[in-house]
């Protein structure tokens, strides 16, 4: 008869310390700095003079990326922003900077801008 008081003092004691772990483990969640799971947009316009990671940025390449990869990237943003379907002028005109610094193909203006 005296060990039921006993284990009902044991089964209380383990529910609460059970308690405090989960509320300290959802704590420790909560407060973990949270993770964009979507890929950010460059804050920052363009710069004066391009460099080769602005043109990497622009391209969504990497700096020292094979000419094929540039290639296949500068297709993809001119197809999604070429003056003739509904794009920029000037955002194609540096897109064109952008693969040609990247390739080595520079030209004696930075922009036709």
């Amino acid at each position: 008869m005296a060990s039921a008081p006993l284990v009902a003092g044991i089964a209380v004691a383990a529910a609460a310390l059970g308690s405090r772990s989960l509320i300290r483990a959802w704590q420790a969640f909560k407060a973990r700095p949270v993770i964009p799971r979507a890929r950010k947009f460059y804050p920052g316009g363009f710069q004066h003079e391009m460099t080769r990671r602005e043109a990497a940025l622009i391209l969504g390449v990497r700096e020292h990326a094979a000419i094929q990869k540039i290639r296949e990237a500068h297709r993809k943003v001119m197809v999604a922003n070429h003056p003739d379907a509904g794009g920029s002028h000037y955002l194609a005109s540096k897109i064109n900077q952008a693969k040609d610094l990247l390739t080595g193909k520079t030209k004696a203006s930075p922009s036709a801008f």
